[in-house]
């Protein structure tokens, strides 16, 4: 059981305790008038007034998230003795009337000496350091009293009562045990054992309260292991569970008892510190923890022969005095987290004010991108594609946002968010069909073009819809001509995904005459295997490559690598972004097919690319 249920769960009996003595201890008061022991019985009942006073008082500082560790720890040790003197009590007054032979009212002491035994094991089953010493204090005092009356049925009766109690204790302790065993599968995670989100969460509203009654602050940080999938995709599950418990010893050892630490699902942790700071030196404290935890998280793992090397995304979020619910605070610290992996991973962000004006910022482009094709404020841009002799040959197309409220919104921002929020499925529709659109009409136009480039989202190529609705589109707007110039492209953040499932959906679009080119290639997923099984038609070179040619060697040499490979599977090359006459030369020097970039032209729109094409046809 946690601690918050644990005392919350031992509060209550205080007041049971208090009604199952106040009350028949009035018994004890009557019996003692009526056989002239009334003196004694009314010293026992106002020992029992103040006892239970005091008990109300104990139940009345329990206030939670008021109380540090130290505080609970003295609140609770005053409980332990309330009920060690209230029980107490309940053998006096069995000693004090057991003697009554005479007036039978030994039979009433024996039988309520039993009956607070069984109050003590229902009531305080759930500590294990209190049922047992009190069952101790209630079982043994009547245990002697049968053996002190010197007849045979005495000492029977004494292995009985001894029994007796060994019953409550078993019974008691298996129930202790249960509950235990309930609460530990209820909010423990079955892999770490660390705490899991139902608990982290009811955790959280704790720490709030805590938080705020004190003016002070502590910090919540958000873990996300980078690339564990590959993990699990390429040795298995098995071992990627191992991984996990690897990584949960490292932050239990460099936690020890001073956070509160829980699995929130996958390869997702999050760890509360339990004590709290100053406003001012909370942040501070949270980033030297976090930069510490991160370097003894990415120390190298050997696990079954494996040396594996993993990193860390860590959001940090400070937990104020500000009235804010806990999942406020989760979010924060997520956004953070998502942050520090949009920056590359392998960092630590902390949640701030400029990143809440950021949040906040991404939340009203969501809002609005909503109403944005309602509204006709999504349109395309189609950047000309040119061949070696810088003739055009095709086109990109792009799109772009006109927002009345934000202006031109950048492709880069609100893409990931319609992906995020699935927008992307209605939004890669309609841009689709407005590129059927348009190759339909340049088509009738004359405008000769041996491709079509379109970019596909991930999400919008693995959804269910993707295959019917392109069938569609393309029966509606493209002829058989025209379907042969489309070529669909597909970045290599595709392939993290199900690779034979990819391939089947490339095939089938293939099947159609559809072509495909493999996106932003270089940039981290692919591999000589992938490349080999992916069915697609052409590479594209990422423009990170292309716009550092002349600085770095290295960029250099991944260019001249990724033409080499599409040589040796027989792929077309594009590349992007080219801006200067001496990225364009080197290039077509070193056999690059199609080139693409602000050197030839930035993105036109429909009318300005008729244009174009029109004022570079005429220079042949």
């Amino acid at each position: 059981m946690n601690k918050q249920n644990f005392y919350g769960f031992l509060q209550k009996q205080i007041l049971w305790m208090i009604g199952l003595s106040v009350i028949p201890g009035l018994v004890y008061i009557a019996l003692g008038w009526m056989h002239d022991i009334l003196i004694p019985a009314l010293i026992w009942y106002i020992l029992v007034i103040l006892v239970s006073a005091w008990g109300w008082q104990i139940y009345k500082e329990f206030q939670l998230e008021e109380m540090d560790v130290d505080k609970l720890k003295i609140w609770y040790q005053k409980l332990t003795l309330f009920f060690y003197i209230i029980f107490g009590l309940w053998t006096l007054i069995f000693l004090l009337y057991a003697g009554e032979v005479e007036n039978k009212l030994h039979y009433i002491a024996i039988f309520t000496q039993i009956g607070a035994s069984v109050v003590a094991s229902t009531l305080l089953f759930s500590d294990r350091k209190l049922f047992f010493p009190v069952l101790l204090i209630l079982m043994l005092p009547l245990t002697i009293y049968f053996m002190l009356i010197g007849e045979f049925y005495g000492d029977i009766l004494s292995v009985f009562s001894l029994v007796f109690l060994g019953v409550l204790v078993y019974a008691s302790d298996n129930s202790y045990n249960l509950l235990q065993k309930n609460y530990y599968q209820a909010q423990h995670d079955a892999l770490t054992g660390l705490y899991n989100r139902r608990y982290f969460v009811n955790y959280m509203d704790h720490v709030i309260k805590r938080v705020q009654f004190s003016k002070k602050c502590t910090y919540i940080l958000l873990i996300d292991l980078d690339h564990f999938k590959t993990i699990n995709d390429s040795l298995g599950h098995e071992l990627g569970d191992k991984v996990l418990k690897k990584v949960t010893k490292r932050i239990k050892d460099y936690c020890e008892d001073t956070h509160m630490i829980a699995r929130l699902g996958g390869d997702e942790f999050t760890i509360v510190s339990n004590k709290l700071y100053e406003g001012e030196n909370c942040q501070e404290i949270a980033s030297t923890f976090a930069k510490e935890l991160l370097q003894i998280m990415k120390e190298p793992y050997v696990i079954d022969r494996h040396h594996l090397y993993i990193s860390a995304s860590i959001g940090v979020n400070s937990i104020g005095h500000a009235s804010i619910e806990a999942r406020q605070f989760i979010k924060e610290a997520d956004i953070a987290m998502y942050q520090a992996k949009a920056q590359g991973r392998d960092g630590i962000i902390l949640f701030n004010d400029e990143l809440a004006k950021q949040v906040e910022y991404h939340l009203e482009i969501e809002r609005r991108l909503y109403f944005a094709l309602e509204h006709n404020e999504i349109e395309l841009r189609y950047q000309p594609q040119l061949d070696r002799e810088q003739k055009i040959i095709g086109c990109e197309a792009l799109v772009r946002w006109n927002s009345p409220n934000f202006g031109s919104v950048s492709p880069g921002e609100f893409i990931s968010i319609a992906e995020k929020t699935g927008l992307i499925i209605e939004l890669g529709n309609h841009i689709i069909a407005e590129a059927f659109k348009t190759l339909q009409a340049w088509d009738k136009k004359g405008l000769e073009l041996k491709q079509f480039s379109i970019n596909i989202s991930v999400r919008q190529f693995l959804h269910s819809t993707f295959l019917d609705e392109v069938k569609h589109l393309s029966e509606k707007y493209l002829n058989e001509e025209t379907r042969k110039k489309i070529i669909f492209e597909v970045t290599e953040t595709l392939l993290i995904e199900d690779m034979y499932r990819i391939i089947v959906i490339i095939n089938k679009l293939k099947h159609l005459d559809f072509s495909f080119s493999m996106d932003d290639f270089g940039t981290g997923y692919s591999s000589l295997s992938s490349l080999r099984e992916m069915p697609i038609d052409e590479l594209k070179i990422d423009r990170s490559f292309v716009s550092h040619l002349g600085e770095r060697e290295s960029d250099e040499l991944m260019i001249t690598t990724i033409l080499s490979m599409a040589k040796i599977f027989d792929l077309k090359t594009v590349a992007e972004g080219i801006e200067t006459e001496e990225q364009f030369k080197f290039l077509l020097k070193n056999g690059c097919d199609i080139f693409q970039g602000y050197y030839f032209s930035k993105a036109l729109s429909k009318e300005d690319f008729e244009l174009y094409y029109k004022k570079v046809s005429l220079k042949y």
